[in-house]
């Protein structure tokens, strides 16, 4: 099916054509080097981003394209180099697997703003020209630099959430100083993300409020996840109870929707979106007064990534998930459009991809 080897040995699901629509699919890893760690993928999380590409929704998606940054699985094979994980380690790998190592940013071990473009890990182009495939497949090849060490007796179809959709709020929260305990975080939106940025905020001992255009989740949001308050954004008697109340306000909604209501910041407090709606539009006075901050995030560096994992082991935070078979993946992603899961499907790779 691959012309891009001779030997065609790892399996995975691929998209041929922007219909989305995944099927079976062969190609071949590249041989191992000697920096490189050879993983065996157990687990493989399901992020929004499998669909854009899958469907070509920026235009730059390369055939057949094999989804997933969300990786979880056991090391099965190390270069000669490698001097951080050995054969059995449990080890995930996110949204990135490259970078020029030499820029400030990769110097500061934030590979992710790296200066000449990291390499995504599904649909990028690495550095010997070939295109990169995901964790929609039996194993894959990644140098060591790239990989997180997963802490011992932490299950592995929780892991690999983390590492896009945890590591996305965990890391403007530290970045922005949103683990002062006592200090109070509203979360914009109650999907993979927005649940995570609760069960972070609960964690750093913050007052959390979700707010919400869905009352059906106000049970779960107060419940289960142990947020300290639930708001319905259409009613306006509880949003302008809100006004100047809140200290960071993190936005996880991708979704359009008008950014001058939710502005419900004290004096110089922090809101952050991580979400990518079509359009942000600010009125100058919603941000002027009151020395508000917005800013910007994506995932995260190395450094930051194996400090979430660490932090998620030591406080039992563990992601909502729907742990599904492969077979199962062109459903779960109709359904991951129209936020019908709690809160992250997970693809057991390793007991359905045959």
């Amino acid at each position: 099916m691959s012309s891009e080897g001779v030997k065609d040995d790892c399996l995975a699901w691929a998209a041929g054509d922007p219909s989305g629509v995944l099927s079976p699919y062969k190609f071949s890893r590249r041989a191992l080097g000697k920096d490189d760690v050879s993983l065996k993928i157990t687990h493989c999380g399901v992020c929004y981003a499998d669909v854009i590409w899958s469907k070509n929704k920026h235009g730059d998606s390369r055939y057949p394209l094999v989804p997933g940054h969300e990786i979880a699985g056991i090391v099965k094979e190390v270069g000669s180099s490698v001097s951080n994980f050995k054969v059995g380690d449990h080890v995930g790998v996110g949204t990135y697997v490259n970078s020029c190592r030499e820029c400030e940013h990769c110097n500061d071990k934030e590979e992710v703003s790296c200066e000449k473009g990291s390499v995504f890990t599904f649909n990028g182009i690495d550095a010997d020209g070939s295109i990169t495939k995901g964790g929609y497949s039996s194993y894959i090849v990644v140098h060591e630099r790239y990989c997180f060490r997963i802490p011992d007796g932490y299950p592995l179809a929780s892991a690999a959430p983390l590492l896009c959709a945890g590591i996305t709020v965990y890391n403007p929260m530290m970045r922005h100083k949103m683990n002062q305990p006592g200090k109070s975080l509203g979360v914009i939106g109650l999907g993979g993300l927005g649940h995570m940025a609760v069960k972070f905020g609960k964690a750093f001992g913050l007052k959390v409020t979700v707010l919400s255009t869905s009352v059906s989740k106000k049970e779960e949001a107060l419940s289960v996840l142990g947020a300290d308050n639930f708001v319905i954004t259409s009613d306006q008697a509880q949003m302008k109870a809100l006004y100047k109340s809140l200290d960071f306000i993190i936005d996880t909604a991708s979704g359009d929707h008008p950014f001058d209501p939710y502005l419900l910041l004290k004096t110089a407090g922090v809101f952050v979106l991580v979400g990518f709606p079509s359009e942000v539009k600010f009125s100058p006075a919603s941000l002027n007064i009151g020395m508000k901050t917005v800013a910007g995030s994506i995932t995260g560096g190395t450094r930051v990534i194996q400090e979430m994992l660490d932090f998620c082991a030591a406080n039992k935070i563990y992601p909502g998930i729907e742990v599904i078979p492969i077979q199962y993946i062109n459903e779960a992603l109709e359904r991951m459009v129209k936020n019908d899961v709690k809160y992250r499907f997970v693809i057991d790779i390793e007991n359905s991809l045959k």
